[in-house]
Parts: C-alpha cells; sequence; structure tokens
C-alpha cells in the first residue's frame, strides 16, 4: 500500500506514478503525464476503506500511463456518478469488499438459471477453483488490476491451450461486466485480455466421403446391437444437424406432408433446451428422406413422442452413443474413427463441394454466415469473377 500524503506534506508525483494525498479530509490522486500535471478527487473521505479504493484507482491509471492507452479526459477514472460511487463504498462495504471468490460464485449462481449443469460444472466450477488456486483468498475483486489478470493469465499457459484461457477469459469478462451492472466493481481488466489472446487455427476433421457414408449406414444395418440407431445415423448425414438436435426431434416439429422440419430445441444428455444459437430454423425434405420418416413414424404416435427414441424408449444418450453404438461399427466398417459430429461437418462440405450458395447452406444448418466461410473457404465453389459490362 502507497503512503498517505497531506496536502501540504512535500510529496513530488514523477513520471507514470500517481500520488495519493488527502485533500481538506477527502481522498484526492495526484500525477504527471507527458509534462502534463493532472488531479483527481474521488469524493470519498479518508477511511481505510476508502484508502484502498483510491489505492485500486492509483494502480489503474498507472496500468494505464504504462501501457499507453491513458484517458486524458479522466473520463475513465471519474465515478460515473460521484454521489452513487459513495454510497456503495461508504453505505454498502459488504458489497464493496466482495472477494474474486465469493464475485465469481454470485456470478455462477446468476447463470445457474439459463446454463446447463454440465456447463456450470465443466466452465463455472473450474474457473473458482483456478482463481481459488491463484488469488489470496482475500483479494477483493474490485482491486484486481490488468497486472494481476495478465498474471493470472501466464499461470493458466502453463497448464492450458490457447483455447481453453480464451474460454475461461470469455467469463470473467462476462462476470466483471455483470458486477458492474451491480455496482460491485467500476474497472474490468479481462476485457482487454480477452482480444488478446489469439488462438492458432485448427485443421478441421477430414469429413466421410459419400463412399464412406454408405458403408456407415449399412455398418448399422447389420450390426444386430446397433441397427436401431439406423435411421438416427441417416438422418445425422440427410441433415446436418446437431446431435442434440436430431435426438431432441419430435413428430410435432415436422409438417403432416412430411415436407418440412422446425428445429428449435435439443436434448443433450437428457437435458432439454433451445437449440445452440436460441434459434429457430426450418429445412426441406428431399423425397429418399420423406419416405425414410413415413416409414418409421408408429401409427400411434403422438406430437410429443420423439422420432429417434433410444431402444428403451428414452432419449438417446449421446455419450453412451458415441462411446459404444458409433465407435463399434466405424471399426467394425473399418472406416477411420470421427466423432458423430462429424456428420454435420460432412453434410456441409459436400453442400458445399455440390455448388450449393453457402447463404443457403448457413440457413438450412443454423450456422453463422461468416463464420461458415471462415471454416469452409476451401470447398465453397462459388469464386467471384468480374463482370464484363461491354
Amino acid at each position: 500500500m502507497r503512503a498517505i500524503t497531506s496536502t501540504g506534506t512535500a510529496s513530488k508525483a514523477s513520471k507514470g506514478t500517481v500520488v495519493v494525498e488527502n485533500f481538506r479530509d477527502r481522498l484526492r490522486l495526484r500525477w504527471r503525464v507527458a509534462g502534463q500535471r493532472y488531479s483527481l478527487s474521488l469524493g470519498l473521505s479518508d477511511t481505510k476503506e476508502n484508502r484502498k479504493l483510491a489505492e485500486a484507482k492509483a494502480q489503474l491509471i498507472e496500468s494505464d500511463i504504462k501501457y499507453e492507452r491513458f484517458d486524458s479526459t479522466l473520463a475513465k477514472y471519474k465515478p460515473q456518478d460521484i454521489k452513487g460511487y459513495a454510497s456503495v463504498y461508504e453505505t454498502k462495504p459488504t458489497q464493496a469488499r466482495m472477494t474474486v471468490h465469493q464475485l465469481f460464485t454470485a456470478f455462477t449462481e446468476y447463470k445457474i438459471k439459463t446454463v446447463s449443469k454440465r456447463t456450470i460444472k465443466q466452465k463455472y466450477q473450474v474457473v473458482i477453483k483456478y482463481l481459488d488456486s491463484y488469488f489470496d483468498a482475500n483479494k477483493v475483486a474490485e482491486f484486481v488490476s490488468l497486472d494481476n489478470a495478465e498474471g493470472f493469465v501466464q499461470y493458466l499457459e502453463q497448464s492450458m491451450s490457447a483455447s481453453t484461457i480464451k474460454i475461461y477469459l470469455c467469463l470473467l469478462n462476462a462476470c466483471w461486466d455483470w458486477s458492474k451492472t451491480k455496482q460491485i466493481t467500476q474497472y474490468n481488466p479481462w476485457k482487454e485480455l480477452q482480444e488478446r489472446i489469439k488462438v492458432p487455427p485448427k485443421q478441421p476433421c477430414k469429413p466421410f466421403s459419400k463412399d464412406e457414408i454408405l458403408i456407415i449406414i449399412e455398418s448399422f444395418k447389420t450390426n444386430k446391437h446397433y441397427k436401431h440407431y439406423t435411421n438416427y445415423v441417416q438422418f445425422l448425414f440427410a441433415t446436418g444437424v446437431r446431435t442434440g438436435e436430431a435426438i431432441g426431434l419430435r413428430w410435432k416439429h415436422i409438417s403432416n406432408e412430411f415436407s418440412t422440419i422446425w428445429i428449435g430445441e435439443t436434448i443433450t444428455r437428457g437435458v432439454h433446451k433451445s437449440t445452440k444459437t436460441n434459434k429457430a430454423r426450418i429445412i426441406p425434405v428431399n423425397d429418399k428422406l420423406k419416405k425414410m420418416l413415413q416409414s418409421i413414424k408408429p401409427g400411434d404416435a403422438k406430437p410429443d413422442d420423439l422420432v429417434f427414441p433410444s431402444p428403451e424408449g428414452n432419449a438417446i444418450d449421446d455419450h453412451n452413443f458415441s462411446q459404444r453404438a458409433w465407435k463399434k461399427c466405424l471399426k467394425q466398417a473399418g472406416i477411420e474413427h470421427r466423432k458423430p459430429y462429424n456428420t454435420r461437418h460432412t453434410f456441409i462440405s459436400h453442400c458445399l463441394e455440390a455448388g450449393m450458395n453457402p447463404v443457403v447452406v448457413a440457413e438450412i444448418t443454423g450456422h453463422d454466415v461468416q463464420t461458415l466461410y471462415e471454416n469452409y473457404a476451401g470447398v465453397v465453389c462459388s469464386k467471384p469473377t468480374l463482370p464484363e459490362l461491354f
């Protein structure tokens, strides 16, 4: 903790160093940048708690000077509302003193309402574990500086990939943004770091060839233990839907004429939820798929019945299917193993190679058009040409 000086005390602010001082029983900051003198009154009384807040503000300014992002207008450093700022830290000290652990735990509890239990366990709770192992148990969230955040990233880099770190930083950035709306913190040190992390490109798994598709389907048809899944596998290859979307498909989602299919919900590990993008879409049905769906629909099928139930009549467990049926049938067929999700990649690749408009393919598969172009640029056949105007 830097020393708190009083007005009249000999204390020069050297370049890039912020001095915290008591000015008429109120805390003030002083510093110099490029020969220019600055001062900022915080409107806070000189107490032990408020000195910590002043220290945090001073660290933020010093960090911005160091990394050449100093806001000479001081708008970034001024409380958005001086009265509100004082009330948050003087009348709500418990909130202001939330530790890093307490803040992210509170954020996790808030997200439980909209995020699956699996995601909470595999991502949010893992972030809490790493935060606890790096930060002191009493580290106040408001006092986490950019230097602290950078140190945490360096700590993560010792044991995980850039793509995983990017995911964790996304959650931390969202947490601190959320905490600002709750007036718990005023500065988000994770936002800039999230943008800095560059994830190296990853070569996509190669799609199945047309011959491989036929061999895989035949392998399911002839396997006495897993032939029940043949129609499910055919549907994945024929539509490019996500596995959870196929598992969650109900007869009420298919039009009476079997001409279109509504995709708007999924089932993953028994959890019912919306699609990945939280958007519904309608996909067309060709003659071959239409005949298959007509042939498997039970005469007494109810609207809410699943189109592709498990042998026991429940929702298919995607993990068990992948590890048992899919893996064994591919081995039986002599096909190089690729995850069931590769059926989606295969569908998109073959559509684009056939010359389909990428925008149409994106609409059918529920992909973002820009993402589709980025991931499948090598198989988009429609190359731009200059028109002959005269």
